[in-house]
């Protein structure tokens, strides 16, 4: 049987967890199956309401039936498979193991402090990846270097946005502005113009909202997948009028 005050540091972690699942870009029957087996290994049942910017979690013990609540704002966090594939990890060691709170708190520690990827590796990457897309729908050899040299611009002006906290609508709306412009040189040569300018926001596509948005509507989690998606959407339409705008300046018979 768990104490009050170990029942309230169970319940914090809990938080903590799925706080940090939600934000990194996880859908949510996953949050709530990784929380409530951790809940289970330190025999409390957690029931879990998760919203779009807002997780409410109850504890009750097993033994004594005490309950304790903790409502939290999901903060935003870098979408991170490998994060998101320690962290479901670390909830079945949990459960095979029955690792105490104390274990539980260092082992997460060491999953969130662990060295990321450099952020210059991360921008020539998503470099070479969009170019791969401009090659996909039929570029060119010139509009993929197009691509590439406008991707790591483009990438790299979000980035700069994104440390000094700029609003993610508009950090959105300067990327597509400016990857796009970039890429308009491609008019001046003998090349794939048009496709070097319509591939050169597909970094920008919030594949993983849209997708965690899906999951969570078939699986029943109807508010936070519509949510989701209504995210998603809106980031699009940001992605759509800064190509506009491009498209206005260089050459209005593309609209």
């Amino acid at each position: 049987m768990n104490s009050s005050k170990e029942l309230k540091d169970i319940a914090r972690f809990l938080q903590e967890y799925a706080n940090r699942l939600m934000g990194s870009g996880v859908h949510t029957s996953r949050v709530i199956r990784n929380t409530r087996r951790i809940g289970h290994s330190l025999n409390v049942d957690a029931k879990i309401s998760l919203f779009q910017k807002t997780l409410v979690i109850s504890v009750c013990d097993n033994d004594s039936q005490e309950v304790y609540n903790e409502v939290s704002i999901i903060p935003a966090f870098p979408i991170s498979f490998e994060l998101n594939a320690e962290l479901s990890a670390l909830s079945w060691e949990a459960y095979d193991n029955n690792l105490p709170l104390e274990t539980l708190w260092d082992k997460y520690e060491q999953i969130i402090t662990h060295p990321k990827m450099d952020p210059l590796c991360t921008l020539f990457l998503v470099g070479f990846a969009n170019a791969s897309f401009c090659a996909l729908f039929g570029g060119d050899w010139t509009a993929r270097g197009i691509v590439f040299s406008a991707t790591l611009i483009g990438f790299y002006i979000k980035q700069v946005m994104q440390k000094k906290h700029f609003n993610h609508y508009i950090i959105f709306v300067a990327s597509a502005f400016i990857a796009s412009l970039v890429a308009s040189s491609a008019l001046t040569l003998n090349t794939t113009a048009e496709i070097a300018i319509a591939t050169s926001v597909l970094f920008l596509v919030p594949g993983v909202p849209l997708l965690n948005g899906v999951i969570d509507i078939v699986e029943g989690h109807s508010l936070t997948g519509c949510s989701r998606l209504i995210h998603a959407l809106l980031l699009v339409l940001c992605i759509a009028v800064g190509l506009s705008g491009t498209l206005m300046l260089i050459r209005n018979s593309l609209l």
